[in-house]
């Protein structure tokens, strides 16, 4: 954490909420979510408003937030930690991303017009060029992003955004598989096969494809949760 928060951008903290709470907020979650932070790992309001140069209490709001997403745990006159992943979590995470996503992305091959699908290749595109070892926060990006256009097309942004809180900890364990050989190629194929089925306004296949891509990764997390034991809490 240190390195990550030792070099001050601003010599004149502000309490300045809006974009700067998000910015925080972002950065945090994003090094949380990639482990460059992990568990177990204290972090200071103080040094963290020292490095985003704005004033402790965006900072506090950043780690509540955090907290109720589960990425930190908040130990009153203690400090503030990197929570582990809990299993639990990761499982109603699943729970509630296939039953809402399935869904979804029915609505969006009964939508789609030529310029969706047009969208939908593009991001294909681009994440085909981010499958590289030095990439994973850009290839995650554009594996959310493919998500997050489905949901648009179906009519249904609103989902995707619910599901961005509600995925936090599943999303932990998507982050450690892209570390297994053949992860990142795999996702691809998958997001091919459910363009391919949108592309052909076909509802059931798209259902169908949606579904074994979303359990690729679950259907693995006892693995990772073993070679990873140190992000985990059961």
């Amino acid at each position: 954490m240190d390195a990550m928060i030792d070099s001050p951008t601003s010599s004149a903290p502000t309490d300045i909420r809006g974009p700067r709470l998000q910015g925080v907020y972002d950065a945090l979650r994003a090094a949380v979510l990639s482990g460059e932070i992990r568990p177990g790992e204290g972090i200071s309001e103080t040094r963290v408003a020292a490095r985003y140069g704005v004033s402790r209490t965006p900072v506090r709001e950043a780690f509540r937030r955090l907290a109720d997403e589960g990425f930190l745990r908040i130990v009153p006159q203690v400090g503030t930690f990197v929570a582990p992943i809990q299993l639990s979590a990761v499982s109603d995470s699943q729970f509630i991303r296939e039953t809402l996503e399935c869904r979804t992305v029915r609505l969006a091959a009964e939508r789609a017009e030529a310029a969706d699908v047009a969208s939908l290749t593009r991001l294909l595109d681009s994440h085909r060029a981010a499958m590289l070892p030095d990439r994973h926060a850009e290839f995650f990006a554009l594996d959310e992003a493919t998500h997050a256009e489905l949901a648009r097309i179906a009519g249904r942004p609103a989902v995707w955004d619910l599901l961005v809180a509600v995925k936090a900890q599943l999303d932990r364990v998507r982050f450690l598989s892209l570390h297994g050989e053949g992860w990142a190629a795999k996702i691809v194929s998958e997001h091919q096969s459910i363009v391919d089925r949108v592309a052909a306004r076909d509802p059931d296949g798209a259902e169908e494809a949606m579904r074994s891509h979303l359990r690729t990764v679950f259907a693995a997390v006892d693995e990772i949760a073993r070679t990873n034991s140190h992000f985990f809490e059961t």
